[in-house]
């Protein structure tokens, strides 16, 4: 017995030894797991990127096949929800941004009446008297429903944006050459509504109501809904409930659309919650300051667009999303591939649940 208590002893201590060894290896591991990013390039506390030197694409560059599948999953009744607001030379817009004007370039009574598009008038060659309309638009960039690309903002005397790019390398007579709406690539992802307008009991918020963590929080709960990495995050405001047929009546919408997040709230959903492109249904996204707030130009833009690669879509019409009580669904959008452009812009992105 005496023996065999000494060979035990002996033979427990290096299986004593492999199996603490392993158990805090394990532990060490799951130390680890918790804190590595749920989603390729996002760390918590962080957000997201690098990417690389010549990146154009920020966050979105997390999109992957199985993302795309997941957020797919989601659609169950097959409802589409039309996100996208009707826009003309009267609709309401961002002052900084110049109105749009649509012309008609050919008209069935100009072409014949010019004749200076020699088919159409002759009568061998057109018997049945063929003619068509196409416009002219002569449009700003930044109108409607959009997504800003990350040239969109620039910084400092020599006018940086996005991951270092200088207006002086990359600008130009017919646009930007880095990050323009072209390099946004077709998002599909999950999307959450935070109804902020339904969780303060309001229709719309009221002027230059900033939302700040606590409201984004405080709706979130009374939704049931959990932000998840790599979300697009759409903020309703209650702004767009009074676009009408065009947004003709800017004085109803002016008060209203300066109602926004915060940079605190901007931060939160980022770097704590992974949020891959963040919007609402104001024109800016962020909260203007009114006379008694601090003064501080657009720092939310220049912290999502700017610093973490992280684009903004404005203008999102969310009101039948809020009515029938949908916060989480598949997210589609395409921007227009337009060299030079610095936003997507009179889009038409859909919710489908």
């Amino acid at each position: 017995m005496r023996r065999l208590g000494k060979w035990a002893i002996w033979l427990g201590l290096p299986i004593s030894f492999c199996l603490g060894w392993m158990l805090s290896r394990g532990a060490a591991l799951q130390v680890a797991g918790d804190e590595a990013p749920a989603v390729k390039g996002w760390t918590k506390g962080k957000g997201w990127g690098p990417w690389g030197a010549d990146d154009e694409v920020g966050s979105l560059n997390a999109m992957t096949p199985d993302t795309v599948k997941k957020a797919l999953g989601l659609v169950k009744s097959g409802t589409v929800y039309d996100l996208g607001i009707p826009y003309d030379s009267k609709s309401f817009r961002w002052p900084g941004h110049s109105p749009g004007t649509i012309l008609t370039f050919r008209g069935p009574e100009g072409v014949r009446r010019q004749g200076d598009f020699k088919p159409v008038s002759d009568p061998k060659l057109n018997p049945d008297k063929i003619a068509w309309h196409s416009c002219a638009m002569f449009i700003n960039d930044n109108v409607a429903t959009q997504i800003d690309g990350l040239g969109h903002i620039t910084r400092g005397q020599d006018n940086q944006w996005y991951n270092g790019f200088k207006e002086a390398d990359w600008g130009g007579n017919f646009g930007i050459r880095k990050c323009d709406a072209t390099t946004i690539p077709p998002i599909v992802t999950r999307g959450v509504l935070i109804d902020v307008a339904g969780f303060r009991g309001v229709e719309a918020l009221p002027a230059h109501y900033r939302i700040s963590v606590d409201d984004l929080q405080g709706a979130l709960k009374k939704q049931k809904t959990e932000l998840q990495v790599g979300d697009t995050v759409l903020i309703r405001t209650g702004t767009l409930r009074y676009w009408g047929e065009n947004g003709a009546d800017h004085d109803k919408l002016q008060a209203h659309d300066t109602s926004g997040i915060d940079l605190p709230a901007a931060r939160w959903l980022v770097e704590q919650k992974g949020a891959i492109l963040v919007g609402s249904d104001t024109s800016g996204l962020e909260h203007t300051p009114g006379k008694e707030d601090k003064q501080t130009f657009i720092p939310v833009h220049l912290y999502l667009l700017t610093k973490q690669g992280v684009h903004i879509g404005e203008f999102h019409f969310l009101e039948d999303l809020a009515r029938d009580g949908v916060h989480e669904f598949c997210y589609v959008c395409m921007t227009n591939k337009i060299r030079g452009t610095t936003a997507g812009f009179c889009l038409r992105p859909i919710a489908i649940r």
